[in-house]
């Protein structure tokens, strides 16, 4: 069935695929969780997502305030324009390696979820731990409070006024507020909208890269030397491992998105075929362009200039060419893509939220689970709401954007080198298994060695002590491990401590909600 265009011709399907669904799609594939194939597929919009709309779900996603924001924190981190670049190939390198084992994965159990459903089809013992500690870790810290606070900031910036922190904290609410409404309420037209910002996104790149190089042939009179920061591209290049560690988070932060198909396989038609088409394109897209558009900042400036520039670094450099008026428009369409990204992550973070709320996890897994009344995840999305609504509110914002990106990249490091290292562990124990696609394993190799790195690195002192924010260059990373933590310590109480001291055990029954929706939910049977 052919993808029907929507009102504005954009991408989202107006009939649910009529295709079977069954654990056939993938013969053998290993059980994970505490539903069959059919339980997790059951309740929601079905599958309403083609190859197009997969490809502008990832493009959305990875094209959003990274590229627009955070070269200036990494030249900076970096040292030099040399060594920044390679550091936008090498997370290029890494997401693409990233994505091939997720797709080895996702094609042997094509299951919304993610990470969630990789990681449970491996460490199955102790029962429900991994899942647990997922699930905290998603729900804590998968928040899009920076997409927010960006979008916040340039719409100050193209209003050409000094708002106070308080006012930009009020637009940053707005914005995820009207977002979580739009996806609860009209779920359709939230497809329809990421799918058109997403194509204005790629739009918006093309131009910066267009205007590079125009301002590399020597045409831009404001820029005296366009090729000024190319002399001597690797000098003053940062000595610290940490620094290094910083910016390759925030680079892989700007390519996050490459696994966002991963978390609505549910509701993607024909999901093995379309995967392998859609996310190697959304990919290549995004990162073709990211390149370039470096390669534009630093014609039409200097390291320093972008360094200082902030988290409006596209404004900048439309500022420096163009003037101010130009400076004010893109800001204006900077915005527009922070609100394109908030939406595309909300959109799949919250349907994490739900596939973790049918395994019943989560307390009152019934309400977090439920689909009800317009088919979307309406409740997932409250909880994706609430970590936002809280980070924006508590946050200094000066500090805020940085902070996040630090924030949420250690745990991820860490999930990701745990779904990498059992790829490699179901390769040896479960080889028999059908593998639509197949990641060449030093592909997979060189991905884990990179995640152990982020691992290590971030926590060897920066010169003077100081990171890329007034807080402790320690602390971002040590409050991820302190979530990780605080994963195992819940699941020890609700598993073993209070059934302990209660004399009962748990006892998983399936509950099928009114939308359809299929809900494990564990009761308490007293022991003799």
């Amino acid at each position: 069935m052919a993808e029907s265009k929507g009102p504005i011709g954009l991408g989202v399907d107006s009939k649910v695929s009529p295709e079977p669904r069954s654990q056939s799609e993938v013969p053998d594939a290993p059980s994970v969780g505490g539903l069959d194939f059919e339980e997790y597929t059951r309740g929601g919009l079905g599958r309403h997502l083609g190859i197009f709309s997969t490809i502008f779900l990832i493009v959305g996603r990875i094209i959003g305030t990274g590229i627009f924001s955070t070269p200036s924190s990494v030249t900076s981190s970096a040292g030099s324009v040399g060594a920044a670049l390679l550091l936008w190939v090498l997370g290029l390198l890494l997401a693409g390696a990233g994505l091939s084992v997720w797709l080895e994965l996702g094609c042997m159990i094509p299951r919304s979820g993610g990470e969630k459903v990789y990681l449970e089809a491996v460490y199955r013992k102790p029962k429900l731990l991994i899942t647990v500690v997922f699930a905290v870790q998603a729900v804590a810290l998968g928040f899009t409070a920076s997409g927010c606070i960006v979008f916040a900031s340039n719409v100050v910036l193209a209003a050409g006024r000094n708002a106070t922190e308080w006012e930009e904290r009020g637009i940053a609410i707005a914005v995820i507020v009207s977002i979580t409404m739009l996806h609860t309420f009209l779920p359709n037209w939230g497809v329809r909208g990421m799918n058109a910002i997403g194509v204005i996104k790629v739009i918006l790149l093309l131009f910066i890269v267009i205007t590079g190089w125009v301002v590399l042939s020597g045409r831009v009179s404001s820029v005296e030397d366009p090729y000024a920061s190319f002399h001597n591209s690797f000098e003053g290049s940062a000595t610290s491992s940490n620094l290094y560690a910083t910016a390759l988070f925030k680079v892989l932060n700007s390519y996050a998105g490459w696994s966002n198909a991963a978390y609505v396989v549910n509701e993607i038609r024909n999901p093995i075929r379309t995967m392998k088409i859609a996310a190697p394109i959304g990919l290549a897209i995004c990162g073709i362009l990211y390149l370039l558009a470096n390669v534009a900042y630093y014609a039409a400036a200097t390291p320093q200039e972008i360094a200082q520039s902030g988290v409006t670094v596209a404004a900048f450099f439309m500022g420096k060419v163009f003037g101010t008026a130009a400076k004010r428009a893109l800001s204006v369409f900077v915005a527009i893509s922070a609100f394109g990204n908030v939406m595309t992550v909300t959109f799949a973070q919250a349907r994490v939220n739900q596939e973790l709320a049918k395994e019943g996890v989560i307390p009152f897994p019934k309400f977090w689970a439920s689909s009800w009344p317009f088919g979307s995840p309406s409740a997932g999305l409250l909880l994706h709401f609430i970590p936002s609504f809280i980070v924006i509110v508590a946050i200094p914002f000066g500090d805020a954007y940085n902070f996040i990106l630090d924030l949420e990249g250690y745990p991820g490091s860490v999930i990701n080198f745990l779904v990498v290292a059992g790829l490699f562990y179901l390769r040896w124990t479960a080889a028999e298994i059908p593998r639509p696609f197949k990641v060449w394993w030093p592909v997979a190799f060189f991905f884990m060695v990179a995640q152990a790195f982020q691992l290590v690195a971030p926590f060897i002192r920066p010169p003077g002590g100081k990171g890329d924010t007034s807080l402790p260059y320690w602390l971002p990373y040590v409050i991820g491990i302190v979530v990780l933590l605080a994963g195992i310590v819940y699941w020890a109480f609700w598993q073993i401590i209070l059934p302990s001291f209660g004399k009962y055990k748990l006892t998983p029954q399936h509950s099928v909600l009114s939308d359809g929706t299929t809900v494990v939910v564990y009761k308490k049977r007293k022991l003799i």
